[in-house]
């Protein structure tokens, strides 16, 4: 019988039935393991009015209360990770490692969010005037909606839900139908933490949900994360709709490679960012991009690394594991064959060797591709899988120009020994991000994630200080009163309730 994934509405699973649903793969083994229910224009109301009921009361409850719930979730996600990412390699693919360290660094956010009683401190002016005092607040907007993407079911979740929450608004949650078990475990754990119902809810659904979202009049903002012409269209839709929009897209990113690097450093760095969780993430380093004078002695470092990996069934101990469907598994491959026929030399084909899991799994092993041309399409595309291009440049200018010139521009890095050439790149590099020898500069909570150029549409990035003021409006109070004529008494210790 196939699991009935369902949406999880006003603090319970949804009881109501549905016209539409999706298959839900292992892609391990490219069977079908459920079927999400895919919500209609009804649906979408129904949850997103259950919503408002919930943000009013809760946008009012007191910064303590809130802390408290977020510490217990907390508490949870912590002592059923191990749940987490195993739903996570069921659905998704990657290795139980791998989504592990996923919902690590989403607990990291939860972790930062904890602390809303600090980060929405506004400021204060004493007598400004005679008597007149001026300060700063900063409010909930209401209902705010988060679409998240395949790659990374539980983090990318968590970088906004629990900020949105902790700042007083209810959440409604789109994720993606190929993975969705994940949240809705996350609502329940979010329950179990003593989360009001409605406060969070989870909406399977595939467009026609997006659409309603970005047109409700309920809505006031939107989150999302994914691919840049759906990032242009969700900030596009959203924005005409008068909704404030952080929509972060897609990525080509550049691993820049000098000659006085350590070249066993850059080889690990490069595989580790090129193959991780099957390249298919946003900060994947796809295109490295190497000075001539190493690039010989570094493909091959690469290519000796790359033969040790195993790629398999996540749950087998393997380093790297299928692609998240046999679609996706087929258009990575045929970016491979382009690049071959475009003249790339294929130093380590994926399409071919052996896979430690069933036959019918989506299957592609790490890839390497030398002397790739910036006119390629391997080399133009977001390409979403495990194809690392080697792109050889005479020195640095050459090398930053290009990566300038990328319409891209979430994230990079630089591998050098020379400070002076590292401090120039990070202020040279038109990029959001960026690493010195360190391949996948995803920020910590207490800063803020996001890219340039078509990498991000909107001001705002993801979590740090960006994100509370993203998931709050600021009012400014100017005030004048009266000298006080009474008083009271109570002994008791003050307490925050």
């Amino acid at each position: 019988m196939t699991n009935r994934i369902t949406h999880w509405i006003d603090g319970k699973p949804f009881g109501g039935t549905t016209e539409r649903s999706g298959e839900v793969y292992d892609p391990a083994t490219g069977q079908v393991t459920g079927a999400v229910d895919l919500a209609d224009d009804a649906t979408v109301d129904l949850a997103v009015a259950c919503a408002s009921v919930a943000a009013e009361a809760w946008g009012q409850s007191s910064l303590a209360a809130r802390s408290k719930v977020l510490f217990r979730f907390r508490t949870l996600l912590d002592e059923r990770k191990d749940d987490v990412a195993a739903l996570i390699t069921a659905e998704h693919g990657k290795v139980l490692s791998d989504a592990a360290g996923e919902v690590q660094r989403g607990l990291e956010v939860v972790e930062f969010a904890c602390g809303i009683p600090h980060l929405l401190k506004g400021g204060f002016s004493e007598n400004v005037s005679t008597k007149v005092d001026v300060y700063s607040i900063r409010q909930s907007l209401g209902v705010v909606a988060v679409i998240s993407p395949f790659n990374f079911p539980a983090m990318v979740p968590l970088w906004f839900v629990p900020i949105a929450i902790a700042a007083g608004n209810a959440v409604v949650l789109k994720p993606s139908e190929k993975d969705p078990s994940a949240s809705v475990l996350l609502a329940e754990l979010l329950a179990e933490a003593g989360l009001p119902a409605g406060v969070f809810t989870v909406l399977h659904g595939d467009k026609v949900a997006v659409d309603r979202l970005l047109d409700h009049p309920d809505v006031a903002a939107v989150s999302f994360v994914g691919s840049t012409p759906i990032a242009r269209y969700v900030y596009e839709k959203g924005t005409q709709a008068g909704k404030r929009v952080q929509a972060l897209g897609g990525a080509k990113n550049h691993m820049l490679v000098l000659p006085d690097a350590d070249l066993d450093l850059a080889a690990d760095a490069a595989v580790n960012a090129g193959f991780g969780s099957a390249g298919e993430r946003c900060m994947a380093i796809s295109a490295l991009v190497v000075v001539d004078s190493v690039a010989d002695d570094l493909v091959a470092r690469i290519r000796d690394r790359v033969a040790m990996l195993r790629t398999g069934d996540g749950r087998r101990g393997c380093d790297m594991g299928p692609l998240v469907t046999g679609q996706h598994r087929d258009k990575v491959a045929s970016y491979v064959a382009a690049g071959a026929e475009a003249g790339a030399t294929v130093v380590v084909d994926g399409r071919e060797g052996e896979f430690d899991g069933a036959a019918e799994g989506f299957w592609l092993g790490p890839t390497l591709l030398d002397h790739v041309t910036p006119q390629m399409s391997v080399y133009t595309d977001e390409i979403f899988g495990p194809v690392l291009s080697v792109v050889r440049v005479e020195s640095y200018d050459e090398g930053l120009a290009l990566i300038n010139d990328n319409p891209y521009g979430n994230g990079t890095a630089i591998f050098t020994n020379d400070g002076g050439a590292a401090r120039r790149f990070q202020n040279e590099v038109q990029v959001g991000m960026i690493g010195v020898n360190v391949p996948i500069p995803v920020p910590v909570a207490q800063y803020s994630f996001g890219g340039w150029k078509h990498s991000l549409f909107g001001d705002s990035h993801a979590y740090g200080e960006d994100g509370v003021h993203f998931f709050t409006r600021g009012k400014v109070v100017t005030s004048r009163w009266l000298d006080p004529s009474h008083g009271g008494l109570n002994l008791g210790f003050p307490q925050n309730t």
